[in-house]
């Protein structure tokens, strides 16, 4: 059965807040001068003091922050010229519209950080990203950050690099979780698996909007490890439970009426990713449903991507169109999927189907 399409301007969740505000982040990550400029503003303090202060003149900021005359002439430049200040005769205070990105300041900074990460593998590779992709993994930094073997054994080293990596998944997942809400009903389900769902904020999300819902993070055993500090704070973490397993060699546990794959699947080739399907569809409760959120192929066609997606460029090779796992969950026997889009900073999917 082919999947529905749905139009978001035709249909939309019931109950359910449209709130994508948080997609105006990227609008100040345009380009690396507007990236950089506005990090070292953050680094250096002067976002926090214009917050606090309002507004401040150029001399009096300059003592405050310890920045020469030049210097700090310079950033503000940058800065007004990507809307992220004002000024009026000497007096300098943040835009309104910067304020409003500025209520996403984890995702800012996270988007801010990841694309700085990345910037060396995009310029000095990118021509092997392109022809040798075998030998681009084999020496970007990214693949060297993603190293999910570094998340079976407990070392400083490892919690240190496997922390780095959760941090920013966590932080984009807190925000895309908003999409997936929006894009299907989850109010009818009681016990949910996250396969692959690291942190456990994805869950955190659907819980806190679902009080009858619990759920399990099925993960790597450094991952669940972190994954449960992360949410020892929330009130929700005793509805969030943790399995330390490995999905390509341990079955998945049964008796779950909804099992997701959120940002998993794509992570694998394409025969890792139907056998984990194939795992999920036997082990999913009559009834159940089986549900993915992934990113669909990258579209840079129809605009320049921003500074902001260059993470997300790197990986333009791992992305899927949903039409593929659809016709995978048909093959399992699911029926009765559905297959709605929406644009965030790419192009995302939900795609769900049912077990009879």
């Amino acid at each position: 059965m082919a999947a529905e399409r749905m139009s978001l301007g035709v249909e939309r969740v019931p109950g359910v807040q449209w709130d994508l505000g948080f997609l105006a982040v990227d609008r100040y990550i345009g380009s690396l001068v507007d990236a950089r400029a506005l990090k070292t503003a953050l680094e250096l303090g002067l976002v926090d003091r214009l917050l606090e202060q309002r507004s401040g003149s150029v001399e009096a900021l300059g003592r405050a922050l310890g920045i020469d005359a030049s210097g700090l002439r310079l950033l503000l430049d940058l800065l007004a010229a990507n809307g992220v200040v004002e000024e009026r005769s000497g007096d300098v205070r943040l835009r309104r519209e910067f304020l409003d990105a500025l209520r996403y300041r984890d995702l800012l900074e996270t988007k801010l950080d990841f694309a700085g990460f990345s910037i060396n593998d995009f310029a000095d590779l990118f021509t092997a990203l392109v022809k040798e992709p075998r030998g681009f993994a084999e020496r970007a930094r990214m693949f060297q950050l993603f190293d999910y073997r570094r998340c079976l054994e407990p070392s400083r080293e490892n919690y240190a690099q496997v922390r780095a990596w959760m941090r920013i998944t966590s932080t984009l997942t807190r925000y895309e979780a908003r999409a997936c809400l929006q894009l299907h009903e989850f109010g009818g389900y009681r016990r949910a698996l996250d396969v692959g769902g690291n942190s456990g904020e994805f869950l955190l999300q659907l819980c806190r909007r679902h009080a009858a819902l619990t759920g399990t993070v099925l993960d790597l055993p450094l991952v669940c490890e972190i994954g449960l500090e992360h949410l020892l704070p929330e009130p929700e973490a005793a509805r969030i439970g943790f399995i330390k397993a490995d999905v390509r060699t341990d079955p998945l546990p049964s008796g779950y009426d909804l099992i997701i794959f959120k940002s998993m699947l794509h992570d694998w080739p394409a025969h890792e990713a139907d056998r984990f399907l194939a795992k999920a569809a036997e082990a999913l409760a009559p009834g159940g449903t089986l549900l993915i959120f992934e990113r669909s192929p990258l579209r840079v066609r129809e605009a320049a991507p921003p500074f902001s997606l260059i993470p997300t460029l790197l990986f333009f090779r791992s992305y899927r169109p949903p039409a593929e796992y659809a016709a995978r969950l048909d093959a399992l026997g699911l029926r009765d999927s559905v297959q709605r889009e929406i644009q965030l900073d790419t192009p995302f999917f939900v795609l769900s189907a049912k077990k009879a």
